[in-house]
């Protein structure tokens, strides 16, 4: 397949580019670089732009000849999304919109949608399946559900067919250390856990903990970015065979608390990593686990390398990389 990676010079979307080419598909990126890097583009070419300009993303889809399409490209902070609400509906959802209209101009039959546990806000039950309620918390989680329905009623209207990832916590980087996380500013754990441990921030913050967990820390499901990047392969393969369109869930279906992780860098490492306790964070709820069953049966998938130490050994080892280079 010729496929265009929207947002692949991200993280998410750079790691699942490479799993596209190894399986043998040709790669085309989209990104506009408000969050990617230049050197995450390794197999194919590059088109620098936003999903938003509809004469771009058409010419892009004809000059290529694509055929199938893996949708990153989006603002993903949330609390950014809180404090700038318009942002996200803008990007998230009026940009998609516009992508979306495009591929269907040029004959584009399906796409995989980058969506988010976010969607289902504060959990009734853990492990949490695909038919937990969607009640999401944040403008974040807001859009990316609106985007799932919009989906839903473009393939119920125009016979475009999608699957739409819902991600738990992505970790990790590439095992052969081509790629890694390279946030600014970062928000996720287990990088900021590296980075004080490493010394380049004071200390980490650990955002409660009096939560009814087994030491007080929240709980949080933990995905390879190796293994998300292998689930997009596998669905945009899916949908290539004629497959349904639905959402899936993708996590390793256990949980740790922050305080493990903590505990996983400074095991791995060999290292001690400052920490600091700090109150709660609002909208953070106790745990966060995925139900991934769905997805492991429907795309034949598993979650191989999503154990935390595979993922805080490739995560470190790509920290290390970066610091000498």
């Amino acid at each position: 397949m010729r496929v265009l990676v929207t947002g692949g010079a991200g993280y998410i979307g750079s790691h699942t580019a490479k799993a596209l080419a190894r399986a043998g598909h040709e790669v085309v990126v989209l990104d506009n670089f408000s969050g990617g890097h230049k050197w995450a583009i390794k197999w194919g070419p590059c088109v620098e732009g936003d999903i938003a300009d509809t004469p771009l993303v058409a010419q892009a889809l004809k000059t290529y000849g694509i055929d199938s399409l893996v949708h990153f490209a989006a603002s993903i902070q949330v609390g950014e999304s809180v404090r700038d609400p318009k942002k996200y509906f803008w990007n998230n959802v009026v940009g998609t919109l516009r992508l979306l209209d495009a591929m269907m101009e040029a004959g584009v039959p399906h796409v995989v949608f980058s969506s988010s546990a976010a969607v289902y806000g504060n959990p009734e039950k853990v492990p949490i399946p695909e038919d937990h309620p969607t009640r999401p918390v944040n403008p974040y989680g807001e859009t990316k559900l609106m985007m799932e329905r919009a989906l839903e009623w473009y393939g119920a209207a125009y016979g475009m067919r999608w699957i739409a990832l819902r991600y738990f916590n992505a970790a990790g980087a590439d095992p052969e250390g081509e790629l890694g996380e390279d946030h600014e500013p970062e928000s996720h754990l287990i990088p900021l856990v590296i980075r004080a441990a490493m010394g380049r921030i004071p200390h980490v913050d650990v955002f409660g903990t009096d939560y009814p967990t087994k030491d007080g820390t929240a709980i949080r499901d933990y995905i390879h970015i190796a293994d998300l990047a292998d689930a997009h392969l596998k669905a945009l393969e899916h949908l290539a065979r004629g497959g349904e369109s639905m959402a899936l869930n993708l996590g390793a279906g256990h949980g740790h608390t922050v305080r493990e992780v903590i505990a996983a860098v400074e095991r791995v490492a060999n290292v001690t990593a400052p920490a600091r306790n700090a109150p709660r964070r609002a909208g953070d709820p106790p745990a966060l686990v995925a139900d991934p069953s769905k997805a492991m049966s429907i795309l034949n998938w598993k979650p191989n390398l999503s154990g935390l130490d595979q993922i805080v050994e490739c995560a470190w080892k790509w920290h290390s990389k970066e610091i000498e280079d």
